[in-house]
C-alpha cells in the first residue's frame, strides 16, 4: 500500500513560514525578538543612536557572492541561459537585465567581394530576419559589448548552447573550448597596453587646476591654519586614487562596475572608455588590496595599465564566426578587415571560418607584446636602482610586478591548450541529449578545423610560449634581485658590526685600565709618582696583546688566503714563462 501525501498542503505550509531573503546582511539589520520570540520595543535613548549603531555594525559584516552579470546568484539554481524561454526557466526575478548599446559589425565576403555592415542593438532584428545571400561564403558577426538583447537574437538564429551563453555572460572564466554538435564555443582573455586617463589630459582639466594652485596660495597667504591645510592635502592626495568601483545589484550591469576610465590604447589620442585592470579582473572583493597595488605599479609611473577582457568566439557549421568583446573589438576588427579588403591575402583566399578564428586569437596574442615589453622596461628600471644604490622599499615595487606578471601569464598560458585543443580536433560523431533528458541521435559534428588553420595556429602557439619564457625569466631576475637587496643589507649589517667589534676589541683593555687607574685610593704610587705617560707604557702593549688574541682567528684566515693566492700567482707565472719558452723553441 503506498503512502499518500498532500503536496498541495506542503506547498501552502510553506508558502506561510517565513522565508529568509539571501544576499541580506543579517548582523546590519535591526533585532525585534528576543531569545523566546516575544518582540522587543526598545527606543533609543538618543536620535541618532540606532543609526549609528547599525553603521558601525554593517561595516564590520560583508556578504560573499560570486562575481555574475545578467541575473542573481543563487546555489543550486539550473546552470545555463536559455535564450529560446521567456523567463529563461528561471524565476522573474533572475532574468537577465544586461544591457549595451552595442557596435555590431557583419563582414560577408567571398572569393570575389566583401560587403561590411555596421549595425546596432536595432537594426540586428532587421538584418537577421533577411536570409543569407548566396554569394556569401564566409560570415563574421563582431558584437562590441555585452547586451542580451543582442546576445538572445543571435543564441536564436544560430541555436547556440545555453551553457555558452552563460559562459559568455559571465566574463571571469577560464580558457577554454567547449565542442557542441554545430558549434564550438570558445573563450579567452584579451590583455593589452592602455594609457590611465587623468586631469592633466585636457587642457580645461589642467587651467582648473592652475586655478586651484592660485586659490591655494592665495588661501595659505591669509594666515591659514596647519591643519585646515594639512587636511586639504590629504582631501586633494585622495582624489588622486584609482576610483572605487561602484557596488551595484548582480542582476543589473553597470559598465563603471569594477571599471576605470583608461584610453584603448597607450596613446592619449585614443579613445577614453571603462576598462577592468589586471588588478581588478583578478584582485577579488578586496577594494583596498587593489586600489594599493594599482597606486603601487611599476606602470603607474608612466601613467599606464594592463586592461583584461573576456572575448567569447563561436565557430559553427555553417562557415559563420560569432565573436562577443566587451569594449576592444576595434583593435580586433581593423587589422582583420584590412588583410580581408585584399584579395590576395591567405585569409580571404582560404574562405574559411576557423581561419578567421586563428587571425582573432592571433591579434589577442599579438596584444599582450606590448605588455610583455612595458614590463621589461620596468624590470630594467628597477635593476639598475636595485644595482646603484639597493633599497628596502625596492622589494615593494618588486612584488608588485612580480604579482602583476604573475596574474598576466595566467591569461596567457592557458592559450597554449586551448591552440592544441583546436589542433588537435577532429570531426567525430557526438551524441547531444537534448533538453527532455532522451539520449539524442548520433550526429557528426559539422565543426571543422582546416589543415591550414592548424598550421597557423602553430605559429600563434609559439608567441604564447615565447611571452611566458620572458615573463618567467623576468620573474626570476625579480626574485633574485630581492635576493640581492636583503643580501646587500645583511652584509652592511655584518660589516657594521665587524667594525664596532674592532672598536670594542681595541678599547676593551683601555677602558679596564682607565677604570683601574681611577680608584680613589689614598696612595696610589703608580699614580702619584708618575705622569701620564706611564699610563700609555702599560696601556699599548696590553691592548695590542688582547687584540691579537681576540683577532687570532682573523689572522689566521687572512694569512692562509694570502698565502694561498701568492701561491696561485706564482703556479700562473711559472706556466705562462714555460709556454713562452715552448713557443720560442718551437718558432
Amino acid at each position: 500500500m503506498t503512502e499518500a501525501r498532500d503536496f498541495v498542503a506542503s506547498r501552502l505550509r510553506a508558502q506561510t513560514t517565513p522565508i529568509r531573503p539571501t544576499h541580506i546582511d543579517l548582523e546590519s539589520q535591526p533585532s525585534n525578538f528576543n531569545s523566546v520570540g516575544s518582540p522587543i520595543h526598545k527606543s533609543p535613548s538618543s536620535p541618532g543612536e540606532s543609526i549609528k549603531r547599525r553603521i558601525h555594525r554593517s561595516s564590520t559584516a560583508r556578504t560573499y557572492q560570486p562575481e555574475r552579470r545578467g541575473r542573481q546568484w543563487a546555489p543550486g539554481q539550473e546552470p545555463g541561459i536559455d535564450p529560446t524561454q521567456s523567463h529563461d526557466g528561471h524565476e522573474p526575478s533572475t532574468v537577465p537585465h544586461l544591457f549595451e548599446e552595442c557596435e555590431i559589425k557583419v563582414v560577408d565576403f567571398s572569393l570575389d567581394s566583401i560587403e561590411v555592415h555596421d549595425l546596432d542593438n536595432k537594426s540586428l532584428a532587421d538584418f537577421l530576419e533577411d536570409s543569407r545571400p548566396p554569394w556569401v561564403s564566409c560570415r563574421w558577426i563582431s558584437v562590441n559589448g555585452l547586451s542580451w538583447d543582442v546576445i538572445k537574437l543571435l543564441g536564436n538564429d544560430k541555436g547556440l548552447h545555453s551553457l555558452a551563453i552563460e559562459d559568455m555572460m559571465n566574463t571571469k572564466n577560464r580558457t577554454k573550448a567547449d565542442w557542441y554538435s554545430d558549434h564550438t564555443y570558445m573563450v579567452l582573455p584579451l590583455q593589452k597596453l592602455i594609457h590611465l586617463h587623468s586631469s592633466s589630459d585636457s587642457d580645461e582639466d589642467s587651467s582648473d587646476l592652475e586655478d586651484e594652485k592660485v586659490a591655494r596660495r592665495r588661501e595659505t597667504s591669509t594666515g591659514q591654519s596647519f591643519w585646515s591645510r594639512l587636511r586639504k592635502s590629504r582631501a586633494e592626495r585622495d582624489k588622486d586614487e584609482p576610483p572605487k568601483p561602484i557596488d551595484t545589484p548582480a542582476d543589473v550591469h553597470d559598465p563603471t562596475n569594477g571599471f576605470i576610465t583608461a584610453h584603448v590604447s597607450p596613446s592619449t589620442s585614443s579613445r577614453v572608455t571603462q576598462l577592468r585592470t589586471l588588478q581588478r579582473y583578478h584582485g577579488g572583493p578586496n577594494e583596498e588590496r587593489i586600489q594599493f597595488m594599482e597606486r603601487h605599479s611599476s606602470l603607474a609611473s608612466k601613467n599606464l595599465g594592463v586592461s583584461v577582457e573576456q572575448v567569447s568566439i563561436f565557430l559553427t557549421a555553417d562557415n559563420t564566426v560569432l565573436s562577443f568583446f566587451e569594449s576592444s573589438a576595434e583593435d580586433i576588427e581593423t587589422p582583420i578587415i584590412s588583410r580581408l579588403s585584399t584579395p590576395e591575402t591567405i585569409l580571404r583566399r582560404s574562405l574559411d571560418a576557423s581561419m578567421i578564428v586563428q587571425a582573432i586569437i592571433d591579434a589577442i596574442v599579438d596584444l599582450a607584446i606590448p605588455v610583455t615589453t612595458a614590463y621589461q622596461d620596468a624590470i630594467g628600471e628597477l635593476e639598475l636602482d636595485v644595482l646603484t644604490e639597493p633599497d628596502i622599499r625596492h622589494t615593494t615595487a618588486l612584488y608588485v610586478l612580480t604579482s602583476e606578471m604573475s596574474q598576466f601569464k595566467s591569461n596567457i598560458s592557458p592559450i597554449v591548450n586551448l591552440v592544441g585543443s583546436l589542433r588537435d580536433h577532429k570531426s567525430e560523431p557526438i551524441a547531444t541529449p537534448g533538453l527532455s533528458g532522451k539520449p539524442g541521435k548520433l550526429s557528426s559534428s559539422g565543426v571543422v578545423i582546416g589543415t591550414m588553420t592548424s598550421t597557423y595556429l602553430g605559429d600563434v602557439e609559439d608567441h604564447c610560449v615565447l611571452i611566458s619564457e620572458s615573463l618567467d625569466q623576468m620573474r626570476r631576475a625579480a626574485d633574485n634581485m630581492i635576493d640581492l637587496i636583503f643580501n646587500s643589507h645583511g652584509a652592511a649589517q655584518n660589516e657594521s658590526m665587524k667594525q664596532l667589534t674592532l672598536v670594542t676589541i681595541l678599547f676593551l683593555p683601555l677602558t679596564f685600565l682607565t677604570g683601574y687607574f681611577g680608584m680613589n685610593f689614598e696612595r696610589f704610587t703608580g699614580v702619584q709618582a708618575n705622569s701620564d705617560l706611564y699610563f700609555w707604557k702599560i696601556a699599548v702593549p696590553i691592548s695590542f696583546a688582547v687584540s691579537m688574541y681576540l683577532m687570532r682567528d682573523l689572522i689566521r684566515r687572512y694569512i692562509i688566503r694570502t698565502m694561498t693566492r701568492r701561491g696561485i700567482t706564482k703556479s700562473r707565472r711559472a706556466r705562462g714563462v714555460g709556454r713562452s719558452k715552448h713557443k720560442e723553441k718551437r718558432g
